[in-house]
């Protein structure tokens, strides 16, 4: 593990249970900070230093959990040095960083996957599957939400050079289920932000249009209650998502054809488990992992876009009256 972020325990919950890895160090900048964090968990090895955790030749894979700024260059670090990486999410923050992370995976052949935990829950693979079937008939429109306040004032998030924004943080989840559902890069789109004091995004709106005439809108926002959504409109029917992104008790879908409507519900589990598992069989038996490279390459490219539009939003000319 490269740094001791809060994200961590999911991981080292689902890696008590995990078949063939285990979690064997720890980086911290601080190395009392580390050897205080490795005693709590029970991790073998500690280092004060990023670059000593990626020389350890008995480390084999790198969960980079560190700050949004440090993701392309850390798991660049890592893949250069012959590990796999699981990357947290932002994958990165330009597409100039993804395409040279998704390079130095290559070059150095190894396996290299974004940390998009909800993509492997049961209940996506099930909304998935309802689509395949047909179920909704053609999909036109899509709508989805993330967010949540942050109160911490001196929290990374906030601070521009660090990678902060609502949109990098939060909205990429939503961002990335619709281009899941779609298939496909947008083939338009266009952003809308607030910026905070920092002048970071605060809270962020979109829409997406991809072809064969699917409309996709979505939010995201530190200072907002917390809510997270995801619907699904085709002309045979609707999918609501009510908690797409993370795992709980209220862990359910509802699909609505005419009068009827059908609820399936999930099992709450770890939600770091089933990443694991797909990492684990992605090592040991040359498959492609759930999420590849390639794709959050393209998810970065829509993130990206999607800032510059609201940066560059043009105003409707002020004026007492439009009509």
């Amino acid at each position: 593990m490269l740094g001791t972020a809060r994200i961590n325990q999911a991981m080292i919950d689902a890696l008590k249970s995990a078949k063939y890895s285990r979690l064997l160090a720890v980086a911290s900048r601080s190395l009392e900070r580390g050897k205080e964090y490795a005693h709590l968990n029970n991790i073998a090895h500690v280092y004060g230093s990023y670059d000593e955790l990626v020389a350890d030749p008995d480390v084999d894979i790198i969960y980079n959990s560190l700050p949004n700024h440090l993701h392309a260059a850390w798991s660049i670090k890592a893949a250069q040095a012959g590990k796999h990486v699981l990357c947290e999410k932002p994958f990165a923050l330009t597409t100039t960083e993804a395409k040279n992370m998704l390079a130095a995976a290559r070059e150095n052949n190894v396996l290299l996957t974004e940390a998009l935990v909800y993509r492997h829950f049961p209940q996506t693979k099930k909304v998935m599957e309802i689509i395949h079937e047909g179920l909704l008939g053609k999909i036109q429109l899509m709508r989805s939400s993330f967010s949540f306040t942050l109160t911490r004032p001196d929290d990374f998030r906030w601070k521009p050079d660090l990678g902060g924004g609502s949109l990098w943080d939060v909205g990429c989840y939503p961002v990335s289920y619709l281009q899941m559902v779609a298939g496909v890069a947008p083939s338009s789109l266009h952003g809308w932000q607030i910026t905070s004091l920092s002048g970071v995004d605060e809270t962020f709106a979109g829409q997406l249009r991809f072809d064969d005439d699917l409309i996709a809108q979505f939010d995201c926002s530190f200072s907002l209650p917390r809510n997270t959504y995801m619907e699904i409109r085709g002309s045979l029917g609707t999918l609501v998502i009510p908690n797409p992104f993370n795992s709980s008790q209220e862990n359910q879908i509802i699909l609505r054809r005419g009068e009827k409507e059908i609820k399936f519900s999930f099992e709450p589990h770890n939600r770091f488990q089933y990443q694991v598992q797909d990492l684990e069989i992605s090592i040991r038996d040359g498959k492609p992992p759930l999420i590849s490279p390639e794709e959050s390459c393209q998810i970065v490219a829509t993130l990206e876009a999607l800032a510059k539009s609201a940066r560059e939003d043009p105003s409707l000319p002020k004026s007492e009256s439009l009509c």
